[in-house]
């Protein structure tokens, strides 16, 4: 499985749009998405720094359902 890549919150924020969430608020450094599927609502926080840790992408990753390879299927579109 290949490696997941050094993405800022910033850039996160840019994919996870591409994947069809919306900026539903931000607080401070922290940006709430959300995403509307068919009977699920998906929900995560982004922090605006400027490296996400790995531990954190992890997180994010699993909340909004996407699998590593999706994620990485969206960075190059």
């Amino acid at each position: 499985m290949p490696r997941l890549p050094v993405l800022s919150g910033k850039d996160l924020v840019t994919v996870l749009k591409k994947a069809g969430f919306s900026v539903v608020r931000q607080k401070g450094s922290h940006i709430s998405l959300q995403k509307h599927a068919s009977e699920k609502v998906y929900r995560t926080v982004v922090p605006l720094h400027q490296e996400i840790a790995k531990g954190t992408l992890l997180d994010i990753i699993h909340q909004t359902g996407l699998s590593k390879d999706g994620l990485l299927k969206l960075l190059k579109k």
